[in-house]
């Protein structure tokens, strides 16, 4: 997608589309009275009419328009501009652009404001802008003859004063950022007969090389060589081989601390033994999501060139029931030596994680945040547009649910008491592959913290967030790429940069 800054008037900008944003309560100045004396007082006719109010989100076409040069005109609310955040731009802006992205080969304009809109700066809603138009502009109907949604053929972001003074910058951040979400939505989008682990780690190499990240892939053998019964254990059952994807960035120097981002990928799980019924199966190509998520994210980290370390760990299974499908009532010895009863396999992503966390200690990572589609508890608990927080570290949780918070995407911690861990408690081995139904993402967090010893920890469980299931104004079903930008911003914050977009 072609995106760039232009310099033209709002009123002279050629365009399928323009995008102009209303706050609340509408007030006609800057490129709205210019647009008003253009188009002979509409503008004000729509206020008078209350169609023009500029909540949150509301969107009014306009097409046929005479008197400027874009041939159709959308104005989007952003709610009251003292109370407009990160996401609830997010939200404004991905409604705009999926409201027009209907339609191949169109050209569309953004207008971004030339002074600050509450706490957001025209940097940040330029930047946020290049976010929301590649993000909206795509569907999940990858294999549709014809398409619900068409990524936009040009987009030119501009300011409501005629310029884009220094917006460029802004403009190529949103740009990779962007791509980077797409990335892990298509990965997550595409069915399981493609991203098997081996296509995902083919597609990560691919990734790799492309961001100049530093990517090696353990096989089969190398991953029973590093003791990884409980990961291997899951994949018995599938005639497709593991694989775990390691993708590094060395931006920070020899002797910076290194952050690891672990990511479960289940690329398809169909419960196991513990078979689940269809209507939970469908979706079942999303559990690789924490893995895209990672992947999508160290792309952008790459491509900015942030001054951090940072590796990406990602677990690759599938979890099927063939004649060696792993058993109820199997012990396994994890890497780190805990031994595991297995009363369900439909509790895997954690034995997955479990041989993955212990990896990145070994490994010396200095912090570790791991992201899962872990539990359908967490989705009862929170919902489906939120996902849990767990932790070891209240200091390294803080700083996770600060950047998420930053950026727009709704963390909620859970407790982590000692408590839980009767409920994992062990009859034959050490601990048990699930506590039961109470509490079940609580106790999946108190399992995963067996493994990261010591080292600051954060657990997203993203099973709510990262998979729609249907269609929104502001947001297409399928995969959601949630969790991208948190992980981008946790990283500028590692290094100590301020955040910028």
């Amino acid at each position: 997608m072609d995106i760039r800054g232009g310099n033209i008037s709002v009123t002279q900008t050629e365009a399928d589309w323009l995008v102009v944003s209303v706050t609340e309560p509408v007030e006609i100045t800057g490129a709205l009275e210019k647009l008003d004396h253009a188009l002979g007082g509409l503008v004000m006719r729509l206020k008078a009419s209350n169609d023009l109010t500029g909540k949150l989100a509301s969107i009014i076409p306009l097409r046929g328009v005479t008197g400027i040069a874009a041939r159709r005109l959308l104005f989007v609310g952003l709610g009251k501009a003292e109370e407009l955040t990160a996401g609830r731009l997010d939200k404004a802006l991905v409604t705009a652009a999926r409201a027009i992205s209907d339609k191949p080969a169109t050209r569309v304009a953004f207008v971004v404001p030339s002074s600050s809109v509450g706490v957001i700066s025209p940097s940040k809603f330029a930047c946020a802008t290049a976010v929301a138009i590649q993000v909206g502009s795509l569907g999940q109907d990858l294999f549709r003859t014809e398409r619900n949604r068409y990524p936009f053929a040009s987009v030119e972001i501009i300011s409501a004063d005629g310029g884009s003074p220094g917006l460029g910058d802004a403009i190529q951040r949103g740009r990779i950022v962007g791509q980077a979400i797409n990335l892990t939505r298509d990965l997550v989008n595409r069915p399981p007969q493609e991203i098997t682990p081996v296509g995902f780690a083919i597609r990560a190499e691919a990734v790799a090389a492309e961001c100049g990240l530093r990517c090696e892939v353990f096989d089969l053998n190398r991953l029973k060589q590093e003791r990884m019964e409980s990961l291997l254990a899951v994949s018995q059952g599938s005639p497709q081989p593991p694989r775990m994807v390691i993708v590094e960035h060395h931006g920070g120097g020899p002797n910076a601390p290194r952050l690891a981002l672990v990511g479960k990928g289940v690329t398809f799980d169909s419960g196991g033994l513990s078979l689940k019924p269809s209507e939970g199966m469908v979706t079942m190509k999303c559990d690789m999501a924490g893995a895209a998520t990672v992947l999508g994210a160290l792309s952008a980290v790459a491509r900015l060139k942030l001054p951090v370390n940072v590796i990406g760990y990602m677990g690759l299974v599938e979890n099927m029931t063939g004649g060696a499908a792993f058993k109820l009532g199997d012990i396994l010895t994890a890497r780190n030596g805990v031994t595991i009863e297995v009363l369900n396999t439909d509790a895997e992503g954690r034995l997955v994680l479990a041989d993955v966390l212990s990896y990145a200690v070994d490994a010396g990572a200095d912090k570790i945040i791991d992201l899962a589609t872990l539990t359908g508890a967490c989705v009862v608990a929170l919902g489906e547009d939120v996902a849990g927080a767990f932790s070891n570290d209240q200091s390294w949780c803080d700083s996770v649910m600060a950047a998420a918070s930053t950026v727009g995407e709704d963390l909620w911690q859970l407790p982590m008491w000692d408590m839980f861990d009767e409920l994992i408690k062990g009859d034959v081995a050490d601990i048990k592959n699930t506590g039961g139904r109470w509490g079940g993402a609580i106790t999946a967090a108190r399992f995963l913290k067996r493994f990261v010893a010591d080292t600051p920890w954060v657990h997203l469980d993203i099973a709510g967030p990262a998979f729609a299931s249907s269609n929104k104004p502001h947001r297409e079903g399928g995969a959601t790429g949630f969790g991208v930008k948190s992980l981008i911003e946790l990283v500028r914050r590692f290094g100590s940069l301020s955040d910028d977009c």
